[in-house]
């Protein structure tokens, strides 16, 4: 059975899953991608390594993007190399959009974005990656070819996220708002929420930039007060003792400037099979509610 199938059996909870990326910085890689998108690609494999090390060694999180429903002959004739500097910190969020026409460029484009153009249109990322694992690809292209016939222009194919087990994964920028067991009657409800300044709590995740027991802590509170705006709670710290985490937030909710306290938690699940390729089970972290309360 696909890990994602099994997942969803099991009800594996998705609250505080998102994988952590404070910044990103998205690559168009038109044609196939291997196991790892960048090194097994259509770039030069010594450009490629180097790339990613660039990348990373900035606390940048690489991202292959490209576009759905082309045809091998119109991969192969990519003769554009578009790129997108994202920051999803809370606060900061922002992408700018640039091109190259050499790929050999990308290694001098600053990777804050300053040398592209700003936009305030929003980016939807879909996981088709087949080679990192099979139910990305056939959950996650039905649910891009559906984005991609409302939002043409916003919508992407993209490289692993993390999470294969809730496939299919959808991340949307500048926010970093990761979504999992997307399909594609759904999907477009999802993007428009977003646009409306609202998270579809059933299918969230979390926000990239903020750490997994924030995450699930946010999501606790957001249900707790019946709020969905994407920045109802602003995060103010985090506290550890005895396995149990402490987390505050700001609220405005009825009483301006409401400060909620959530306590949560940390268990360990049943060993599972986190994706379709793992050889052996393995316990995932999780989280459970202790208490919420104002102060």
């Amino acid at each position: 059975m696909p890990c994602s199938d099994r997942s969803l059996e099991r009800g594996d909870p998705l609250l505080g899953t998102a994988g952590y990326g404070e910044r990103w910085f998205l690559v168009e890689i038109d044609g196939a991608w291997g196991a790892h998108a960048f090194l097994q690609s259509p770039l030069d494999p010594a450009l490629a390594r180097a790339l990613v090390t660039r990348i990373e060694s900035a606390g940048i999180r690489p991202l292959a993007i490209r576009r759905t429903g082309r045809t091998s002959l119109q991969r192969r004739a990519q003769a554009e190399w578009r790129w997108a500097a994202v920051d999803a910190r809370v606060g900061h969020e922002r992408v700018h959009w640039g091109v190259v026409s050499d790929p050999a460029e990308l290694m001098r484009v600053p990777l804050d974005g300053s040398s592209g153009t700003p936009s305030t249109e929003p980016l939807i990322c879909v996981c088709t990656h087949a080679r990192h694992d099979q139910c990305c690809a056939v959950k996650g292209r039905p649910v891009v070819t559906a984005l991609a016939e409302v939002y043409p222009a916003a919508t992407w194919e993209c490289s692993h996220l993390g999470g294969d087990r809730f496939a299919a994964t959808m991340i949307l920028f500048p926010h970093g708002l990761y979504y999992g067991r997307v399909n594609g009657a759904e999907a477009p409800g999802l993007v428009d929420a977003y646009l409306h300044g609202r998270i579809e709590p059933r299918l969230f995740r979390g926000r990239s930039s903020l750490p997994n027991v924030v995450q699930a802590a946010a999501a606790f509170a957001r249900a707790n007060r019946g709020d969905n705006r994407i920045d109802a709670f602003e995060y103010e710290s985090w506290t550890e003792s005895g396995g149990v985490h402490t987390v505050s937030f700001r609220h405005p909710g009825e009483h301006a400037g409401e400060h909620l306290v959530v306590r949560l938690g940390e268990t360990r699940s049943e060993p599972l099979l986190s994706t379709c390729a793992a050889g052996s089970a393995q316990p995932v972290r999780e989280f459970e509610l202790r208490s919420i309360a104002s102060r």
